[in-house]
């Protein structure tokens, strides 16, 4: 038997627990460390606009002058994510 650890992307985490599975039978996990207040996440993402990665290439792309269609065809994702990422950071900011 192999067991393979689990990190959660955003804080890096290991107290992760398996919390049930997507509609498309992917294991999703819930992050247990209090910080992240109990943030859910899955390990391989079909579609790429949900990598945390590709959310981070957005807003540098974004602070560095390219535009929505710009950045869509760069990270080969819908213009519409693009928007809608930016909005999530803008909301975080006016916090």
């Amino acid at each position: 038997m192999v067991l393979e650890a689990v990190l959660f992307p955003v804080c890096d985490g290991i107290h992760v627990n398996r919390y049930g599975k997507t509609e498309d039978g992917k294991q999703r996990y819930i992050c247990r460390n209090k910080a992240c207040s109990g943030k859910t996440f899955i390990r391989d993402y079909s579609e790429l606009g949900r990598l945390p990665e590709v959310k981070e290439q957005i807003i540098e792309m974004s602070i560095n002058g390219s535009g929505i269609r710009d950045i869509a065809r760069v990270l080969k994702i819908s213009s519409t994510t693009v928007i809608e990422e930016l909005k999530k950071k803008d909301q975080q900011c006016n916090m």
